[in-house]
């Protein structure tokens, strides 16, 4: 699981977890609450975002609720594409012997994806750069 800042595409809080409990899902949820103040949490509807755990912990923070329709992955379509990114660029290439050696690769790719790769919607910014509102404006000179 990962929490995204949809604007800049930061990967503010992520796990990875080798079971389908919830518990996963709600530290993640806690350190991204502890780090940011959003106005809205966006998810699908899966059952670790709309049982009464997460959804208690999510209101409680101040914080709505916005679940995507059923069977609609372009609304939640910043999302998708960080999976896109991280199996292509990052799981598919690397081929983890153990969920160890995988939570370390894919910390290091998130690192990578957060400070280092450049996004073309983010006028070829990072995610850190326009998160952290430290663009670097681009100058164009004319001869």
């Amino acid at each position: 699981m990962a929490v995204i800042d949809w604007y800049s595409r930061y990967v503010v809080s992520w796990e990875l977890s080798d079971t389908l409990e919830i518990d996963f899902v709600l530290r993640t949820t806690e350190r991204a609450l502890a780090k940011i103040k959003p106005e809205i949490f966006n998810s699908d509807q899966g059952s670790h975002f709309t049982s009464p755990k997460y959804t208690a912990l999510v209101l409680g923070a101040g914080v709505k609720l916005s679940m995507d329709g059923r069977g609609r992955a372009l609304g939640n379509v910043f999302t998708e594409r960080l999976w896109r990114s991280l199996k292509y660029e990052c799981v598919y290439l690397a081929q983890f012997e153990n969920p160890k050696e995988a939570k370390l690769g894919i910390g290091e790719y998130f690192d990578f994806y957060n400070n280092t790769r450049p996004h073309q919607a983010l006028k070829y910014q990072t995610p850190a750069q326009v998160y952290f509102n430290t663009v670097t404006p681009v100058i164009m000179l004319k001869s």
